[in-house]
């Protein structure tokens, strides 16, 4: 992927949780904002119950901190739900909250969850950004923004709580951003280390060199798309 767009492109980012989108796809982020589009991330929950030495209210406030300070390190802009961590629910009225994010976003791209998880709010992310591209699209559906005609993609991230049926499908070289992705996710306390027992960082650099040794490149993030995607049409072999 070049690092210049020809036409300018709006790269919507949904996470479940604060770091979830940042881990998996900052590289990619990174890119896009460097060839001048815009990238906007959205939380739907902080994350918060992810810290056993500090109440939720205290490490949400954490959380929020982090998030913002990861997204000036990509120049992106953030946005937050306000959903419980471990409680994201997948119900008409967050399905119309994310819809109205679509609507105001105006998104030519969207990044999120892969389908199944043994986390329930990144399969309940999942499916409310799904539901909320078509509701976002309907005319007879009324938010607080006027309908967005159609997203040009949707991509899924890899996650390690997202293994079931995923598949790489497109990768992304992401050499010449590794140390802004870097930069970005270990404005995480968790992903630098301190919180969780699980080697964020040590994995997810891994897994980006894997990805990129597929791919030719030093480094590459990997996603998968919707099956139905899976298709290319042409006259001859290519």
């Amino acid at each position: 992927m070049s690092t210049a767009s020809k036409t300018p492109r709006t790269v919507l980012a949904i996470g479940a949780h604060c770091g979830d989108i940042e881990v998996t796809c900052a590289g990619v982020l990174a890119k896009h904002r460097k060839g001048g589009d815009r990238v906007v991330l959205c939380h739907l929950t902080l994350g918060e119950g992810g810290n056993p030495r500090l109440t939720p209210a205290e490490y949400g406030a954490q959380k929020r901190r982090e998030a913002e300070a990861a997204a000036r390190v990509l120049d992106a802009e953030v946005l937050f739900g306000a959903y419980s961590d471990g409680e994201l629910p997948n119900d008409e009225p967050t399905r119309r909250w994310v819809a109205d994010v679509i609507r105001q976003i105006q998104p030519t791209h969207i990044i999120t969850h892969w389908r199944t998880s043994i986390h329930r709010d990144h399969a309940a992310a999942h499916a409310i950004v799904m539901d909320a591209v078509l509701l976002a699209s309907l005319e007879g559906v009324v938010t607080g923004h006027p309908r967005h005609r159609g997203v040009g993609s949707i991509v899924f991230t890899e996650n390690w709580e997202d293994p079931e049926g995923f598949k790489p499908y497109l990768y992304i070289d992401t050499s010449d951003v590794f140390e802004r992705w870097r930069e970005c996710v270990t404005q995480y306390q968790f992903i630098a280390g301190g919180i969780s027992n699980f080697p964020y960082l040590e994995y997810y650099s891994a897994l980006m060199r894997v990805r990129g040794a597929e791919a030719g490149v030093q480094y590459a993030e990997a996603f998968n798309v919707d099956p139905f995607e899976k298709r290319r049409v042409d006259s001859l072999l290519p």
